[in-house]
């Protein structure tokens, strides 16, 4: 029985999945046909280096087409080990000439939180698709403009959530959507990790740092996902073990939330606390993933013996590969802008909530 679960699974995640893809009337009828979409990475600090640009060494759909960076021994040090044309070769002040670059498909934003807006407007300006990394701004209005660029220019955005290409991930968001143990009455979603730097965009308020941002928004995504709901209020408090570092944004995260269903969930996240775990208890069993955000490994289990363990090679070669299948295809991206922005309104409603001391309304 449990490897017909783990079949059925397997399924639901494909089935899921092709729900997702359906057909989008807004995409330019014009979009050129490529075996293959050219990407710009925009940042090249450590998730760029480390895992987007070899992830994009995997790819089906893509490939590394260019880099934008205010760093010139970076620029040579990519030209050379990934052979990228200088003409494709952009810094931060020239960069709106990818619009005159048919290399250039999509234009990755891998910025500090702050310069997203700022990238995502100029990227659409230039007529590129865009994926933006996560959190994908510090504030609701930044999100509402990036959408409205993006929607006015006729090309797509799509925010770098590559869990919600994860088949592990897909699996819980299938249960909740087919009710397997009835309604969730309590959720328990964690991440965080010890962040051991002091002088990192994550620590500075201008930058859009703190933990909420960063890996709050995992925690977060673990109790939307296994509601299939959007949370109608939230209680919050924000704490620091270390504020000689964490003097301007906070350090730790602790928040509730209330569901439409009456669905509760306890989240954490935190700089100083290794956790990557997500319980949801239903009215008839419960399911179990530890870790539930993490870059490989996602596993969990269920209450009627099902396991939950897909191998994945690599999330982040299937984000970029799904999301560039979808605009080829001139399909529905799995996490458009709009998934996004439920999250920053969530968080916006969480530092209210830490501000006030008091239960905030979403």
């Amino acid at each position: 029985m449990k490897m017909e679960r783990r079949d059925f699974l397997s399924k639901a995640a494909l089935a899921s999945a092709a729900t997702l893809f359906s057909a989008n009337s807004l995409l330019a009828a014009t979009y050129p046909a490529k075996e293959k979409l050219g990407v710009a990475l925009v940042g090249l600090g450590y998730y760029s280096t480390d895992l987007l640009a070899p992830a994009l060494q995997l790819t089906q759909k893509c490939y590394l087409a260019g880099i934008v960076t205010g760093t010139p021994s970076k620029a040579e040090t990519w030209k050379k080990k990934y052979n990228i044309p200088e003409k494709n070769i952009y810094n931060y002040q020239n960069f709106d000439q990818i619009a005159n670059n048919p290399d250039i498909d999509v234009v990755y934003v891998v910025l500090p939180p702050s310069m997203h807006r700022e990238f995502v407007v100029r990227a659409a300006k230039a007529g590129k698709h865009v994926f933006c990394e996560k959190p994908m701004a510090p504030s609701v209005a930044d999100c509402e403009a990036m959408i409205k660029a993006c929607t006015d220019n006729k090309v797509k955005l799509a925010i770098g959530y590559r869990c919600q290409h994860d088949p592990n991930i897909q699996a819980y968001m299938q249960v909740a959507k087919e009710k397997k143990f009835g309604k969730v009455k309590l959720i328990n979603s964690a991440a965080g990790y010890f962040d051991g730097r002091s002088d990192h965009w994550k620590q500075k308020k201008a930058l859009g740092g703190g933990v909420m941002g960063d890996m709050g928004v995992y925690a977060l995504q673990g109790a939307r996902l296994a509601t299939g709901e959007e949370p109608i209020s939230v209680l919050a408090q924000a704490s620091t073990t270390r504020p000689e570092i964490y003097k301007e944004v906070e350090e730790t995260m602790m928040f509730q939330l209330e569901f439409p269903s009456g669905a509760r969930a306890a989240c954490q996240s935190s700089y100083g606390i290794n956790m990557n775990f997500l319980q949801v208890n239903y009215e008839k069993g419960w399911l179990k993933m530890e870790p539930q955000s993490a870059y490989n490994g996602n596993k969990g289990s269920m209450s009627d013996g099902t396991q939950i363990n897909f191998v994945l090679s690599n999330q982040q070669a299937k984000q970029m590969d799904e999301d560039c299948i979808a605009l080829m295809s001139k399909t529905n991206l799995i996490v458009p802008g709009e998934e996004g922005l439920r999250d920053i309104r969530v968080v916006e409603a969480i530092y209210k909530s830490v501000k006030t001391g008091k239960v905030v309304k979403i």
